[in-house]
């Protein structure tokens, strides 16, 4: 038997709160019936954070500043492990496109109502740990050439 090395695809998406403690959630066309983080697919090569920030400011028009992750998730069925930021907001006002994003708003999340907006449970428990998290897990990408350059690190200092 061949090897055959493994398939999987990596997603992200990031919490974002503003000044009066409402996060910003997006619902797309084709899950609807939730309201969820913004992110989107890695493209290959490319480091996790230049990556939520991308598809952030792709799907809000908003730019963020990544300040760690807080979860690491992984879907059984689809193959893909997504990973969960904690950002600030930079800059922008929301601006979506509308063939991909139906809706993008700052709403009022809390444990009790969080079932009222995010439908889907892999969903509700992802952003509950964002909402959770006190601290967050080190993120670092490097460049392994001739020798080692730390492109970027994210960590609790």
């Amino acid at each position: 038997m061949e090897y055959e090395p493994p398939k999987h695809a990596v997603s992200v998406s990031a919490l974002v709160m503003n000044e009066k403690s409402e996060m910003l959630l997006l619902r797309t066309h084709w899950r609807s019936d939730t309201w969820e983080m913004p992110g989107g697919n890695v493209e290959v090569g490319e480091p996790l954070d230049e990556a939520v920030c991308r598809e952030f400011l792709e799907e809000t028009g908003i730019v963020i500043q990544p300040i760690g992750i807080t979860g690491v998730y992984y879907n059984a069925t689809k193959h893909v492990l997504s990973v969960v930021f904690k950002a600030t907001y930079v800059r922008g006002e929301i601006r979506i496109q509308p063939e991909e994003i139906k809706e993008a708003r700052y709403i009022q999340i809390n444990e009790s109502n969080i079932g009222q907006y995010i439908t889907r449970p892999q969903q509700r428990s992802r952003t509950l740990d964002a909402m959770r998290a006190k601290c967050f897990v080190p993120y670092e990408t490097w460049e392994i050439n001739l020798g080692y350059n730390l492109l970027s690190r994210l960590d609790n200092e």
